[in-house]
């Protein structure tokens, strides 16, 4: 039995459900019942029927699948696989910033821990903040834990009041200006598509700045054939799979999340074939996280 099927037979008699962000490995892509960015994979977490839902991404997305559905069983092909960026806010931190400010919400990227989510008053992912944000009625606007999105939200919405937290993503924070400048100048024909979690520098350069799936539906409807991309590599493989005819051009050769790359499809039969690597959240911290990714869903409609 070819491991395609024995995934298939593995999942019926779970009862189970894959689902894979657009970063990791294109084989795991393409045994995943859905396929998405984290606000997208969040909404399938929380509808899905299945009684195990197998999360082929990193920790804090599997946790947040767990706390949308503490009554099932949430595994990971690859617990170690995290985000250094969900653990650059911290609690204390937020609590100095409650003190200082008034009439404030302190909003928590969905790249973040458990504990921080419990100590947010909504969530948001990168396709969905700037709506989120302007629904929300505060003022002042404390943004956790990726400073470059914040930043860049801060000036779309100049009637908030933004602080800004000191976290970064190490894939996008190692897209640098003058690399970008230099395939620009290699490339002038090329549209420069740019995820939010850069820096400022490189967002002022490109043609389109959205999120992950953006980028994807930005790629579809446009008639250039060369693209010059500021993510992570891994949106690669959904982009050439769909437009093979087109020209995908990377800024430099760190444009990879190592902690994605650990997900691998023979981890995933192995977890699935052993119920291995389940995922555990605090039932108490679980319950306030909840209602934090509850209110980004109900926002975001």
């Amino acid at each position: 039995m070819d491991i395609e099927a024995r995934i298939k037979e593995l999942k019926k008699d779970k009862d189970a459900v894959i689902l894979a962000h657009y970063y990791v490995d294109g084989r795991v892509q393409e045994v995943a019942d859905y396929v998405g960015d984290s606000y997208y994979l969040s909404k399938i977490a929380s509808e899905t029927p299945n009684k195990v839902i197998v999360f082929c991404g990193v920790l804090f997305m599997a946790e947040s699948a767990k706390v949308l559905s503490p009554e099932k069983t949430v595994l990971m092909p690859d617990k170690v696989a995290d985000c250094p960026m969900a653990h650059m806010a911290k609690v204390e931190d937020i609590a100095s910033i409650r003190e200082k400010y008034d009439d404030l919400a302190v909003v928590c990227y969905i790249n973040s821990t458990t504990e921080i989510k419990a100590n947010s008053d909504v969530c948001v992912t990168s396709s969905n903040a700037e709506k989120v944000i302007k629904k929300l009625p505060q003022k002042n606007i404390y943004f956790i834990p990726d400073s470059n999105l914040g930043r860049y939200l801060s000036s779309l919405i100049p009637d908030k009041n933004f602080i800004l937290n000191g976290g970064y993503c190490h894939v996008h924070n190692n897209v640098i200006a003058k690399d970008v400048k230099d395939k620009k100048a290699k490339y002038p024909n090329s549209k420069l598509l740019a995820h939010p979690e850069c820096t400022k520098e490189v967002l002022d350069m490109a043609d389109y700045v959205g999120s992950t799936s953006g980028i994807i539906e930005y790629v579809a409807n446009s008639q250039d054939n060369s693209f010059i991309i500021c993510t992570e590599e891994g949106v690669l493989y959904k982009l050439k799979k769909e437009n093979p005819d087109i020209e995908f051009i990377l800024i430099n050769n760190k444009q990879v999340c190592p902690d994605m790359k650990r997900v691998t499809i023979d981890k995933l039969v192995k977890c699935l074939e052993a119920m291995d690597n389940q995922i555990s959240v605090d039932e108490e911290v679980g319950a306030k996280a909840f209602l934090a990714l509850e209110k980004m869903l109900e926002l975001a409609r």
